[in-house]
């Protein structure tokens, strides 16, 4: 074996090593939330494909500096099964919005769910940075919630979006706001200094894996009545195209990241070719 594969060959097993390690505090997380992540929902490869992801996107981290990452992630899947296939109702939907706005603005919680999220945000709260970016962090929490509301009612009127709309509700995904909790958590002075401008980048990111998440989830979510782009009557070849252009126009607005923030810029790049990769998508 020659030395460039040699270092090849370490640095990914580094990395499934850093995601073995992730997995296994996931795991434990997940233990502290009664019966927030059922067996039946959070599969053993739910852990691995999600720490997999995340050692991926940022191979030069320990597991203790993608605590957060990891664990921001997981309530995400969390609250995406509450909102998807636990509530049955918009006041449902909308009480759930309501709790979770207010533990982030600093009430007790009173569920698994609120629980998760109020250690989430107290272990934001020991990084300084926190009390300036809280802001920032509690609005794009308020933009996901709002996002997975708009698609419960889609899905449940049965309303078409076109397109367009749909792409504009890409919040829905929450990818924003676990980079967000990341970069906050994490990141160098210059991200934590522009995380307004790193956040508009990440959500354009997001449009890009919003559309691959629904290619790659697409038997299941029709298994499940789950609300699937190609289930809108939008053609695989149109979401390919719209896939193309926006894998692009990210390429475009990452560029200008690197020269500042290279890691900020490598992860975005990263999470992008990491999810294409492991879903089998090119383009």
């Amino acid at each position: 074996m020659h030395g460039d594969e040699l270092d090849e060959a370490f640095e990914l097993g580094t990395t499934c090593a850093l995601a073995a390690e992730c997995r296994r505090d996931l795991r434990h997380c997940a233990q502290m939330y009664g019966g927030l992540f059922p067996q039946a929902a959070f599969t053993a490869d739910t852990y691995t494909a999600l720490t997999l992801g995340t050692a991926f996107s940022a191979p030069w981290a320990t597991a203790p500096r993608l605590k957060v990452l990891n664990r921001c992630a997981l309530w995400v899947l969390a609250l995406d099964r509450l909102v998807d296939h636990t509530a049955t109702t918009r006041e449902q939907v909308d009480r759930l919005t309501r709790e979770c706005l207010s533990v982030a603005d600093g009430a007790v919680p009173r569920a698994a769910l609120t629980r998760f999220l109020a250690d989430l945000r107290d272990e934001l709260a020991t990084v300084e940075e926190f009390e300036n970016a809280w802001w920032l962090w509690r609005d794009q929490l308020a933009r996901m919630l709002d996002g997975m509301a708009r698609a419960w009612v889609w899905r449940d009127t049965r309303e078409a979006p076109t397109l367009a709309r749909y792409l504009d509700n890409a919040d829905s995904r929450g990818s924003s706001f676990v980079d967000l909790s990341h970069w906050i958590y994490t990141a160098d002075d210059w991200a934590r200094a522009h995380l307004e401008e790193l956040r508009a980048v990440s959500r354009h990111v997001q449009r890009y894996l919003h559309l691959l998440g629904d290619v790659a989830s697409y038997r299941k979510d029709v298994s499940w009545g789950d609300l699937n782009v190609l289930t809108l009557g939008v053609s695989r070849a149109e979401v390919a195209g719209a896939m193309d252009e926006l894998a692009r126009e990210a390429a475009h607005l990452i560029e200008p990241v690197c020269q500042k923030s290279p890691r900020a810029a490598a992860y975005l790049r990263r999470q992008m070719g990491f999810h294409a990769g492991f879903n089998g998508i090119s383009g």
